[in-house]
């Protein structure tokens, strides 16, 4: 396991893509899944930074962990922010043109889409957000 407890600030963003890419070629992701964790590194550290301390900054742990069998990869996102579940926030109805849609939510359900397991847990002041992705 690795961790890098950095600032959750929308700068940051690229800090934590680095980290969590330098561990994935050395376990020769493929492509589309690296593509597919960088998404979801956006969406959910990019929601940390703009909510979780609002107007504050706090700092955010991005840990990263691998399964074996079969080969996957656990990210866990954790802050002490503001308690908040995207989990229980309705997917937005994708039939519906871009002008008819709500706004917002649309970041969360693709991570959904395309990760194999994505958890919430709210535990000790924590927010704990994991997500799974199998390599192959």
């Amino acid at each position: 396991m690795k961790e890098l407890t950095i600032d959750a600030a929308i700068e940051n963003i690229d800090k934590v893509t680095e980290f969590i890419n330098s561990e994935l070629q050395a376990l020769d992701c493929p492509p589309k899944a690296e593509i597919q964790i960088d998404v979801a590194i956006d969406e959910l550290f990019g929601n940390i930074a703009r909510y979780a301390y609002n107007p504050e900054t706090g700092s955010a742990t991005v840990r990263f962990e691998i399964e074996k069998e079969p080969l996957s990869v656990i990210i866990t996102f954790i802050d002490n922010g503001k308690p908040f579940n995207p989990l229980k926030k309705a997917d937005p109805d994708v039939t519906l043109s871009a002008e008819e849609r709500q706004i917002g939510g649309l970041g969360i359900f693709l991570v959904k889409k395309t990760m194999d397991m994505i958890d919430y847990k709210y535990i000790d002041g924590q927010n704990i957000l994991m997500i799974k992705k199998k390599l192959r």
